[in-house]
């Protein structure tokens, strides 16, 4: 399993989370917003604390929205391996989306099983329209 290095460059943070730009982005800006308590997934992070996590991605999206200008967002978590997660601590990810990123974005964090992705079209797949060196930042 991966891990989070503590000393990557922080873009924003507050008493309990911080966050930092994706090792491996989907499209420019992606950002993981990090628990700085160590807990494993978001149902096992204090729940006096998880009513924070709203304040903090707006204004994430805030800074997102004047560096990268993107059209759109996805965020989510993985929990647990069956879900795809392969960092064993809490971090959400904000994935700032633009228009044209790929053919036909119906569907959304559906694709997590990409032939259930997008449910007018059962079985298709999109194709990324732009290559993800033109976002490189």
């Amino acid at each position: 399993m991966e891990v989070i290095k503590p000393e990557r460059k922080r873009i924003w943070e507050n008493e309990n989370f911080y966050a930092i730009l994706d090792k491996y982005p989907v499209n420019p800006g992606h950002t993981l917003l990090i628990s700085k308590e160590h807990v494993s997934d978001l149902f096992s992070l204090d729940e006096k604390i998880s009513t924070e996590i709203p304040k903090a991605l707006k204004t994430l999206k805030s800074i997102l929205d004047e560096k990268f200008k993107p059209d759109g967002y996805n965020i989510g978590t993985n929990i647990r391996s069956a879900a795809g997660q392969t960092v064993p601590h809490l971090h959400i990810h904000i994935i700032p989306r633009y228009k044209h990123d790929i053919d036909d974005p119906s569907g959304g964090i559906r694709f997590v099983i990409p032939e259930k992705g997008n449910y007018r079209k059962p079985g298709f797949i999109p194709k990324r329209k732009i290559k993800k060196s033109k976002f490189r930042s």
